[in-house]
């Protein structure tokens, strides 16, 4: 599909889930593999989608990053629409047992999101003292999406993440126990994410620029200058990861690192556009203008996936015991 085009469907399906679902399930490959000499052009077609809408780039970018898992892993493209359970909790716990050449899983997965609408899933559960990953039928019997209980999100309203019940269900190892975090493209999946924060950003200070242009002043010049070298860096240093990626530098800690710099960057910059456009053109687009209100609350809940301080505690400690930055 060519770009405009993409572009286009994605302005169509704005909002809609279910019309995401069906994107993504027809672009399939579309979107080149990270790694493999295309990671800047990947990361620029996730940004442009999510300058149109988060809700597409949200579905987009987890089937996207399943396919991406799953050709890491030396396997041909799927068919279907697919996602990634990865995230943990600490109440529940999701097991694999295998019996001869069969595995099952039985326990609870939390925060999956559209489990209820999707084909099929890579899961992560527990194998003895490790994590191992899963290629998940999800329509087969034993597999039960809950609704996510008390569920107000404003933002990334249509894309719930609710805990699925696995009852015996019948699942295909992909790697090794412990491969999924240990492969390199587990920090370039994250660095993928980062890219929709930065589309997004993008379109806010868009919204920003457009808003002051016919006024005169200098606090407006202010907040645009800011962004405009917020989004600059941001920028900049996505392209620098994406030529690391392809160029074979980027594995193991030096991923980790890489990683947690891009996300860390990208972040700051969409938090710092939420709060300047907001100073900059008050509540009247936030209350009035529903493609700007939807796209602030969309960000406010996607940027979360960054843990904030966590994240640079954790790259802090990466770069005292390298001894360098």
């Amino acid at each position: 599909m060519a770009d405009d085009q993409m572009m286009q469907r994605a302005r169509e399906t704005a909002g809609d889930p279910i019309g995401s679902l069906a994107l993504a399930a027809e672009l399939g490959t579309s979107l080149p593999t990270p790694g493999r000499g295309q990671t800047w052009r990947r990361w620029q077609l996730l940004a442009a989608v999510a300058a149109v809408d988060l809700t597409v780039a949200r579905v987009l970018e987890a089937h996207s990053d399943a396919l991406a898992i799953l050709a890491e892993a030396g396997e041909q493209p799927p068919t279907g629409t697919w996602g990634v359970f990865a995230a943990e909790a600490p109440d529940v716990r999701l097991e694999a047992t295998r019996s001869g050449t069969e595995v099952t899983l039985h326990g609870t997965k939390p925060w999956c999101s559209l489990a209820g609408q999707l084909d099929h899933a890579l899961v992560t559960a527990h194998v003895g003292g490790d994590r191992g990953l899963f290629a998940v039928d999800l329509r087969q019997p034993g597999v039960h999406a809950e609704p996510p209980d008390g569920w107000v999100s404003r933002g990334l309203a249509g894309v719930p993440s609710g805990p699925v019940r696995f009852d015996a269900v019948r699942a295909r190892p992909v790697g090794e126990p412990g491969w999924y975090l240990r492969r390199p493209g587990f920090a370039w999946g994250g660095i993928g994410v980062a890219a929709c924060w930065l589309g997004a950003t993008r379109a806010l200070v868009e919204t920003l620029r457009t808003g002051v242009g016919r006024r005169d002043s200098e606090l407006d010049a202010l907040h645009v200058g800011a962004l405009d070298v917020a989004l600059f860096a941001a920028t900049t240093c996505l392209r620098e990861a994406a030529d690391r990626v392809d160029a074979g530098t980027c594995a193991g800690r030096s991923a980790e690192v890489l990683a947690l710099r891009v996300r860390s960057l990208i972040a700051a910059a969409a938090e710092q556009a939420i709060t300047r456009v907001g100073h900059a053109l008050g509540p009247a687009p936030l209350t009035f203008d529903e493609e700007h209100a939807r796209r602030v609350a969309d960000l406010q809940v996607y940027v979360r996936q960054h843990h904030a301080e966590r994240d640079l505690a954790a790259l802090g400690r990466f770069v005292v015991a390298a001894g360098d930055a």
